[in-house]
Order: C-alpha cells, then structure tokens, then sequence
C-alpha cells in the first residue's frame, strides 16, 4: 500500500440526544491509498453512506481523527457522486458536464479543455448539444460521473452510482468507470451492495459489520483468486455460498 489520500482514525459518529441517541459508527478507523478503488461493503443502514460524508468534509465525526495526505483540501479536491445525475434539465449535456468549471475554485484550475475531452473519452461526444430528458438512465449517469471528473478531482466518493442501471447497462458503466479512474489517476471510494461490482471496479475491499459499525474485514482484489475472495467476503456478512447465491447482497432499507 502506497501512500494514504485519507485515513481515518477511531471513527465515531453519533446521531440524536439522549434517549433519541443512535451510533452509527463505532472505532471505525481505514485507509483510502492513493491512485487505488476502494469500495466499501455492508449491510444497509451500518453507515456507508456516513463514511462518504466524513471523507468528504461534509460532516464531522463526534471523535475521532480525519487525516488528508499530501495536501488534499476537501472543498476543493473531493467530488461525490450520488445515485441519482441531478442534471439541470434546462442545460445541455456539455453545459452540465462544464457546470462546476463556471467557480473560481475550479476554472483557476482546471483546463477547460477537459470537457471536450471527457465528453470523447465517454462516449457522450454525439450527445453534447442533447438535453437530459432525451437522454437514458445509463448516459444521465454518465453525464453525473463525467461532471465530477470535469473539475479534476483528486478524491472521487461514489455512493452506489450504477444501483438504478438495467444489468447490461450496469456492467458496461462498470468497467467504464474502472478505466477512465485508472488513466486520469483519480482515487476512488465507491459504496456497493454489488459483490459483481466490488470485484470488477475495486482495487481494496472493506467490509463494515457491528453495531456500531467498524471494519470487520479487509481484502486486496490482486492477492486473491476471485472464486476466494467472494468466498471470504460473503462469509463476513455471514452468508453461506451456494449455488443460487447472488452477488447482490441486498438489506431492506436504506443506508445511514
């Protein structure tokens, strides 16, 4: 393991006062290394979706340490992608995708070019004068995922951002993702219910378990066998693999 984008240590997060009290997480403590796809594993509601926010700065732990390496300022170097494109239904795909360059923290960094670019390299080049509602599923998310890449992000946090995609879609969008995060260098968070999904995007697995929630397991893809690996992961979530298992490890509701 290289060097930590964000590490964070002995984790808490508290939600509520007193009798309405709720701790989410519990001693949770990671590390998210540079130019690596970490995804995060769990059950719904222990708390991903918390974890993303704590990385992002959007919400500070109620103890514990959040440590950015190498200079990582969140407002400016830290995207979140959520699992629905929020497009501006009134611009068009290239002016969504340029939209974070119109603030000065972006456009005194970042080279305009970079849309026309990215638009290219994801296939929405045709599409750059379309409005979001001509548009699929599939390439809205893109457009989503594209628009965060276009402001040069150092960190990218992704919060299940294939869930909503038909199958075919879904994997296609997967290894698309894989590659343009491995050529621009971007680190990555992802949170998935979709063990197919760990496995083709991620580099580190993380699996939280407990309540409250801290890892209880943690795998390098390139160290295992992928038949191993599976096995090692469904038996943290307690799950016994067999032949009508699926690799969608879904839990009612949604996550903290």
């Amino acid at each position: 393991m290289g060097a930590a984008a964000v590490t964070l240590i002995d984790v808490t997060k508290v939600y509520g006062h007193r009798r309405r009290q709720r701790v989410v997480l519990g001693g949770l403590s990671l590390t998210v290394p540079v130019g690596a796809v970490t995804v995060l594993l769990g059950p719904s509601g222990i708390g991903k979706s918390t974890v993303l926010r704590i990385l992002a700065g959007l919400e500070a732990p109620t103890s514990g340490e959040v440590q950015y390496g190498a200079g990582l300022i969140p407002r400016r170097d830290i995207r979140l992608v959520f699992q629905e494109p929020s497009l501006l239904p009134w611009l068009t795909v290239a002016d969504n995708v340029a939209l974070g360059l119109r603030f000065k923290v972006n456009r005194e960094r970042v080279d305009p070019s970079m849309v026309e670019q990215l638009l290219e390299r994801s296939g929405l080049r045709d599409l750059a004068s379309a409005l979001p509602s001509m548009l699929s599923g599939g390439q809205a998310q893109r457009v989503n995922l594209v628009r965060a890449l276009a402001t040069a992000p150092r960190l990218l946090l992704l919060d299940e951002p294939f869930a909503a995609l038909d199958p075919p879609t879904r994997r296609n969008s997967q290894q698309w993702l894989r590659e343009l995060v491995r050529d621009l260098g971007v680190t990555a968070v992802l949170v998935t219910h979709d063990l197919d999904e760990a496995l083709t995007v991620g580099d580190q697995l993380l699996l939280l378990g407990g309540q409250p929630a801290r890892v209880i397991g943690q795998w390098w893809v390139s160290e295992h066998e992928a038949a191993e690996l599976r096995r090692n992961v469904l038996e943290g979530y307690g799950v016994a693999e067999t032949v009508d298992a699926v690799p969608r490890l879904a839990f009612a509701g949604r996550d903290a």
